[in-house]
């Protein structure tokens, strides 16, 4: 018994490394290995001017990115149904810890975004972005799918713009206009990608301005941020002086391994601004080569999810990494002074347990949505599945109307 035991789950692993993307989970060991170098370069300078142990921002870290391979890992073995079920668990649970900061929340510079536990301190909302992505994916799909009685198409973009709306007034009310941003860009993509009528595309965008600029005049920090961006000489510019002043000193190959001065002086050194100890200390070959890790992750998912005949994986795959994307432009580009300051991680290589977490959740969602199924020998893609994980044969589906 233990002798087919053993034989079982090594068929198991064997087909599941087999069928997986290799590359993508290559480039996902590569940025976690960078977050362990950059962190023992940047964290111990920032640790000792809060008065805390040199070495606390890096056992730390050490921990979230081992939990954060362990997930990566785990869920790229899920099923298809698996994932869609993960989503909506993980959805409403982040929604209701994303309102529960309304009430319990940390307030930190103004905003209420964070919950304090025993250990660590979560942000809920991180959690909303790969949950959302696929729920939505979901609904878009299921229109396609289902039929209720009367000959009614499944309302999914219905109920899509609904979780869409509730989510905007979380954020809003947090304040957290940098996260609203990208969930409402993965959202649009999303809709895109459906086949969202030009006229409506249209409408989606102007609506994105409009309220951006109800931000700029709302929100004190978003009209700052904007105006320092826009008039060097107006305001406090001192992080990104730094920061550029770093990639610099940095030049082409760096100063070297822990001769950069960036950390002694940004206090955000360890998140944020990680990107400036890497191009100060490892010079620009590092910084290219993190944006085409970066790069090689977005560009297979695309071209992958190019390639599904499911719509649920089409979606999905496209709204996941474009997330991901994004959170990593919105870092880089900040400390290049390309946008507007946003405080946001660079995945898997700033500091920060929830981000390490849900960037985790969110590649290994990627992993599993697009890895190949074996049966009787053939490989078949997870494109051909439905959504009971079923033969194909044995469920066909029913064209509904666009609703």
């Amino acid at each position: 018994m233990k002798r087919e035991l053993s034989r079982i789950d090594t068929r198991a692993v064997t087909r599941w490394w087999r069928n997986l993307d290799r590359v993508t989970l290559g480039c996902v060991g590569i940025l976690i290995g960078l977050g362990y170098i950059l962190m023992l370069a940047a964290s111990p300078a920032v640790a000792s001017r809060i008065g805390a142990s040199r070495n606390m921002f890096i056992f730390k870290q050490v921990a979230f990115l081992s939990l954060a391979g362990f997930i990566v890992l785990i869920t790229s073995t899920l099923s298809r149904r698996a994932i869609r079920n993960l989503a909506f668990i993980g959805g409403f649970l982040a929604l209701g810890a994303t309102a529960m900061t309304l009430v319990h929340g940390m307030e930190i510079k103004g905003a209420r975004r964070w919950i304090s536990l025993p250990v660590m301190s979560v942000q809920p909302s991180e959690f909303l972005k790969p949950c959302f992505a696929v729920v939505t994916a979901w609904l878009l799909s299921a229109r396609r799918r289902i039929i209720l009685r009367g000959n009614i198409a499944f309302p999914g973009m219905l109920l899509a713009f609904i979780g869409f709306g509730i989510i905007l007034a979380l954020l809003k009310s947090q304040p957290d206009i940098g996260m609203l941003s990208v969930i409402t860009m993965v959202f649009m993509t999303q809709l895109f990608v459906d086949g969202l009528p030009l006229y409506w595309v249209t409408s989606c965008v102007a609506s994105m301005v409009g309220a951006f600029g109800m931000a700029y005049i709302s929100f004190p920090h978003v009209r700052s941020r904007v105006q320092r961006f826009l008039h060097p000489d107006v305001g406090d510019h001192y992080q990104i002086d730094t920061a550029l002043r770093a990639f610099g000193n940095g030049g082409l190959t760096g100063r070297g391994p822990g001769e950069g001065r960036v950390k002694d002086m940004l206090p955000d050194a360890h998140a944020d601004f990680v990107f400036a100890v890497a191009g100060e200390e490892y010079g620009l070959v590092l910084c290219v080569g993190i944006i085409a890790v970066f790069g090689t992750i977005v560009l297979r998912t695309l071209l992958k999810a190019m390639r599904e005949d499911d719509p649920f994986i089409i979606i999905a795959a496209s709204g996941l990494v474009t997330g991901f994307g994004l959170q990593a432009f919105v870092n880089m580009g900040s400390t290049l002074h390309l946008i507007p300051t946003k405080g946001m991680t660079l995945p898997f290589i700033s500091y920060g347990g929830s981000s390490a977490v849900s960037v985790a959740l969110t590649l290994g969602m990627v992993l599993a949505l697009t890895r190949h199924h074996t049966k009787q020998g053939k490989v078949i893609q997870t494109a051909n599945a439905p959504l009971n994980d079923v033969p194909l044969q044995e469920a066909p589906l029913i064209e509904g109307r666009r609703s």
